[in-house]
């Protein structure tokens, strides 16, 4: 089934914009979002647009009208339905993090639909609990368009540049520099996870916290960071980074 399937998307550029629409959709929609694996989907969807099989342009676009129908269904189900919602055993299982998204709404209700949408415990969450709240249209609008907006190239753009990588020439030193891209990517993706954990120790409480206290954190975040700012600028001076920035750029203006 999951061969056919993928046969079927790289087959077909409208079903490969259909798959797009339908993760960003799903992804965005209340609750659905917290089961469905989105970020590696949409990872795997960018890297046939790496690999020249899509344009990026149409699927950002699938991906924007995908974002948009999920968080506006989200919207109007937890409008429609507040009171049976805040009285549902699923909902009440998970309702610290419910009371967190609320209050977080309450305070600042633009930053939090905008960043939340980047968040993924929250992104399918945030819209539901807006509409719960009846926040007005005219508040929740703005950052939800921006959101839409951003998401969908963010959440690509991992799978787009391993796309790129796997079709730079095979020679005698290509394939070492796509195991060095690798890890270039994991190290400066660490430095970011531990830098957002340091600035949210006090606030976020989790499975990696006593492994990672505040303490630890002091120093190994900022190490983190100086290892992958300083490995992603020896990579820059790869013999094969050319060619690999002369293939992404094509996928953002086409062939030359």
């Amino acid at each position: 089934m999951e061969a056919w399937l993928e046969h079927l998307i790289t087959q077909s550029l409208a079903w490969s914009l259909l798959a797009v629409l339908l993760v960003a959709f799903l992804e965005s929609l209340a609750l659905v979002g917290l089961l469905l694996p989105g970020t590696v989907l949409m990872a795997a969807l960018g890297a046939l647009i790496g690999s020249g099989q899509m344009g990026i342009y149409p699927a950002w676009g699938a991906g924007i009208v995908g974002c948009l129908l999920g968080d506006w269904i989200s919207y109007y189900i937890g409008w429609q339905f507040k009171g049976p919602m805040h009285r549902w055993s699923f909902l009440q299982k998970h309702k610290s993090l419910l009371d967190k998204t609320e209050h977080a709404l309450h305070q600042h209700s633009m930053f939090t639909i905008l960043v939340g949408r980047f968040v993924g415990p929250t992104r399918p969450l945030i819209p539901m609990v807006a509409g719960m709240l009846e926040l007005p249209v005219k508040k929740f609008l703005p950052p939800n368009l921006i959101g839409c907006l951003l998401w969908p190239p963010a959440y690509l753009m991992p799978g787009i540049l391993a796309g790129v990588a796997i079709d730079v020439p095979k020679d005698a030193g290509s394939d070492m520099f796509i195991w060095l891209l690798l890890a270039v990517a994991l190290l400066v993706w660490l430095a970011i996870w531990l830098c957002w954990r340091w600035m949210r120790a006090g606030k976020q409480q989790d499975w990696a916290t006593s492994l990672l206290p505040q303490s630890r954190l002091r120093w190994l975040a900022p190490v983190a960071l100086v290892v992958g700012a300083g490995s992603f600028i020896a990579i820059l001076f790869h013999p094969m980074m050319p060619i690999y920035l002369r293939l992404l750029w094509q996928v953002f203006v086409g062939p030359a």
